[in-house]
């Protein structure tokens, strides 16, 4: 309980008003979470601003409220004011535990913490009262809200203490000086804030330098860097790890499903009577949480605990979630769920277990392992080493695994490191949603599979372990991130403060939904152009395939080898024109040409016979739109000649429907003309002897007015084959063909407030001064322009989004930037969401609202967003 004496007195605070609680049941900083009788923290970082959640706390129940400036309505609840919320935790961190004289042991490494901590509660609980620090409430302000259920009757704390930046272990220790220390291990976390693991060594170390001569350092032997602290403290010093000469010694090690064996033997200066051997089994599953074990040992010895009694707390503490923990998925198969995070080090240790992992004994145990499955996610916070890591981790897992599941940005490099380790493209799965991610490891789960699990936070493979569980209904207690914040929670790191958000899981729906409309038998075509329609090509062209597409279509050869180039093995045809000099690269890359020239076709055959492939080509018929291709009378003549060409295939013939967007009488008979054309030639061509494979004529437009019975093309349209761009993203081709209810949009444009300024009447804003203030008006710049896709003349947007309010563009659009006016928006300030595209609160901007007021249509607006605007997802 969290006295209101002991927190002014910690905190330096001054109350604000009269108290109205004066105890408090733990600290709280996210408004979603609070329960009450907590007090919420209104905690200002570099993404949000607590102050902005006081009102929502409050209503959720918290009993009082740790600000830096007074409320701005009065608040029934106790008010405690401090000039920095961050800094008034860590100096109540550092008075609670003096005032409790509670003795610490500090945890650091880059990985295996949580675990050790665990682990060395566990042995010290049956002979202390002792504290742990929660979850990974382990960093300068993660600690001091977790000591806030530090209680004066727990003698120890065991407390885990990472460090994100230079500095940050020194705040550690000044608030938590230590007894007892234990390091883990150097690897690669956090290495774009320290630069090098040297770095990130250094940092660490300070836990071990802060120890008193009366203490104990516990050190890695394995880990060289590790060892360098050792010269840093006057605290005797116990080496623990896999080699003999280590204090602590482990050896023997074996890995089942149900936990880890092995051999434990203790040096001289451990027992001075001898060394000592015995048996250890720990629940964790992998030898390298076997250093959890080890260290708790250590820490047990230290404060006089047995060694058979430190076995026993070993072998019956409870598992931590999401470090390997085993558990049953459909199927009988053993899901591995190592989802709590990833660095490369705990990568390769996860997949070493993958590899090593027996079945355990008991009953429903298989007898063996028989297929062994890795569904790996991105990892984060690796600086300049990032692609390099990603395709590391590739290589290792095409040595251990069967099939191999990716998921995320780097899915695709993690693919490319396992296809050159020699790991066939028919094991590989790339995906980049949660849901294709689960179709794909679900093919594999039988008795006798073992499916890992793992990624970092940002990757939420948590909810990939959900999916492949027999039931979700204990997920909550042995999943880590299922409260109701983290269910909110989508985490998105754009490179610049205006992104556009790109939704995958829309993108797999509208698929579905068009594979179901078009039917059996039909195979259908996501069209790629500008970029999959300015959302990126190649995110929505392997979510497309993985939910149903059989093909892709793109605008040029470029396109097209952007694709090849990142791995899809799909058909790609190139609907624009591809000129004779060009034809060798549609050859190399296996792209399908638009057909319309004779001399095309020669040269796509000499580089058939020069490349020893085939060239593969689509005749292009102009039915009526007027663009591309041969009129219908001129196609026999132009096939018959191709028959002597050499290398060359005709692999499909095709048109392109001009109106059938439109609803009219006219568009809809123009529309039925086209397909009597292209339906005659289809049975002029088979009379000859032309039965090409492949015939398709219709788009997302004419799909969907049959799909409405708006305009009844029916099988006239469909033939074995249909492409669809626009819908496949979710947008309407036309205000005349409105989409399925089922169909959702995949584009979301935001940016933030940069600036908010307060002007006098009077005042110019702008290039030309073409906007003067009429009165005291706030104005906001936001970081985008014309150099975005923001249209500046000869219409703008007319307004955008601020805290679920309109506000008006005022001004010309600059290159970069734009001024909006906020005036009657309270409370805009600089970091504030500003929606382009997509919906705040209760309002919303279509792209096609976007349209209306440019005067064009969906398409453009999405697919002029440029591409210096990040896409996330």
């Amino acid at each position: 309980m969290l006295t209101l004496e002991h927190i002014l007195a910690g905190m330096g605070g001054q109350l604000y008003g009269a108290p109205v609680a004066t105890s408090f049941t733990n600290f709280c900083f996210d408004s979603r979470l609070v329960q009450p009788g907590e007090l919420f923290l209104a905690v200002r970082t570099e993404r949000g601003d607590g102050h902005d959640h006081i009102l929502k706390a409050v209503a959720g129940g918290a009993s009082g409220v740790l600000s830096e400036r007074p409320p701005e309505a009065p608040l029934a609840v106790t008010t405690i004011l401090a000039p920095d919320t961050q800094a008034a935790l860590a100096a109540f961190g550092r008075y609670i535990l003096a005032r409790y004289r509670t003795q610490v042991i500090g945890v650091t490494g880059s990985s295996g913490k949580t675990s050790a901590k665990e682990a060395i509660a566990s042995v010290l609980a049956p002979g202390f009262n002792v504290f742990r620090n929660p979850a990974s409430y382990n960093g300068r302000f993660g600690l001091p809200i977790a000591l806030g259920q530090l209680a004066a009757e727990h003698e120890l704390a065991v407390l885990e203490m990472a460090c994100d930046g230079h500095g940050e272990m020194a705040e550690l220790v000044a608030m938590a000086p230590p007894r007892v220390a234990a390091f883990m291990n150097v690897g690669s976390a956090h290495l774009d804030a320290f630069g090098s693991q040297e770095a990130i060594a250094r940092e660490k170390s300070q836990l071990i330098a802060s120890l008193p001569p009366d203490g104990l350092a516990l050190l890695n032997l394995d880990d060289p860097l590790v060892m360098r602290a050792a010269s840093l403290t006057a605290a005797p010093v116990v080496t623990f790890g896999f080699q003999p000469r280590a204090d602590i010694c482990a050896s023997a090690i074996c890995v089942t499903s149900q936990g880890t064996r092995f051999s434990l033997r203790m040096s001289h200066k451990i027992c001075p009577e001898g060394p000592t051997f015995l048996e250890g089994n720990v629940p964790f599953v992998g030898k390298h949480l076997v250093y959890a074990a080890l260290v708790a040992v250590g820490v047990g010895l230290f404060y006089g605990l047995s060694l058979p009694d430190i076995l026993a707390a070993l072998e019956n503490m409870p598992r931590v979630p999401g470090r390997l923990y085993p558990l049953l998925g459909q199927g009988g198969a053993l899901i591995l769920d190592d989802t709590f995070n990833a660095t490369p080090e705990a990568v390769q240790a996860a997949l070493e277990t993958l590899a090593e992992i027996t079945p355990g004994e008991g009953a429903g145990n298989p007898p063996a392992v028989v297929l062994r499955v890795a569904v790996l996610g991105d990892m984060t916070n690796l600086g300049s080493a990032t692609e390099a890591a990603h395709r590391r981790m590739g290589e290792q897992a095409a040595r251990v695994v069967d099939q191999l599941v990716v998921k995320g940005d780097y899915a695709r490099t993690i693919a490319e490191g396992a296809r050159q380790a020699g790991l066939g493209h028919d094991r590989i799965h790339i995906t980049y949603t949660t849901e294709d991610a689960i179709a794909a490891a679900c093919q594999y789960l039988q008795p006798g599979s073992v499916v890992l699990v793992k990624g970092a936070i940002e990757a939420r493979m948590e909810q990939v372990t959900a999916g492949l569980l027999v039931t979700n209904a204990a997920a909550s207690q042995v999943l880590v991130r299922q409260n109701r914040a983290w269910q909110q929670i989508v985490i998105l790191r754009p490179d610049r403060p205006t992104w556009v958000e790109i939704d995958l899981g829309a993108i797999a729906q509208n698929t579905r939904q068009l594979k179901a409309l078009a039917g059996p038998g039909v195979q259908l075509f996501a069209v790629l152009k500008a970029d999959g329609y300015g959302h990126g090509a190649l995110k929505v062209a392997q979510t497309a395939l993985n939910n149903g597409a059989d093909r892709l279509a793109v605008a040029c050869l470029s396109e097209g080898v952007a694709l090849r180039q990142a791995g899809i093995q799909a058909p790609i045809l190139v609907l624009g024109y591809t000129p004779p000099w060009q034809a060798r690269e549609m050859v190399r890359y296996q792209l399908e040409a638009t057909l319309f020239s004779l001399d095309v076709a020669k040269s796509l055959s000499r580089a058939a016979l020069a490349l020893n492939l085939p060239a593969r080509a689509h005749v292009k018929v102009d039915t009526g739109m007027g663009r591309l291709g041969l009129f219908p009378a001129d196609v026999l003549p132009f096939v018959e000649s191709l028959r002597s060409l050499a290398g060359l295939e005709i692999t499909g013939l095709f048109s392109h429907l001009a109106a059938a967007d439109g609803a009219s009488a006219f568009e809809r008979v123009y529309t039925h003309e086209q397909l009597k054309e292209f339906a005659e030639l289809v049975r002029q061509l088979e009379d000859h002897g032309w039965r090409i494979p492949l015939r398709h004529i219709g788009n997302s437009a004419g799909l969907l007015s049959d799909a409405r019975t708006g305009a009844g093309y029916g099988e006239q349209m469909r033939y074995n084959g249909i492409r669809v761009g626009i819908a496949l993203v979710g947008l309407a081709p036309a205000p005349e063909r409105p989409l399925p209810p089922e169909f959702r949009p995949a584009l979301r444009w935001k940016t933030q407030v940069a600036q908010v300024k307060a002007y006098l009447p009077g005042s110019y804003i702008g290039y030309g001064c073409t906007y003067k203030t009429r009165g005291r008006q706030r104005i906001a710049t936001i970081p985008v322009g014309y150099a975005d896709g923001f249209r500046r003349a000869p219409q703008h947007w007319g307004h955008v989004l601020v805290r679920g309010q309109a506000a008006m563009i005022v001004g010309r659009v600059c290159m970069d930037q734009t001024m909006v006016d906020v005036t009657d928006i309270p409370h805009v300030r600089a970091g504030d969401e500003v929606v382009l595209i997509g919906e705040q609160g209760e309002r919303r901007i279509t792209a096609e609202d976007v349209a209306r007021r440019l005067g064009t249509n969906s398409y453009e607006v999405v697919s002029t967003i440029l591409a210096r605007v990040p896409r996330v997802s």
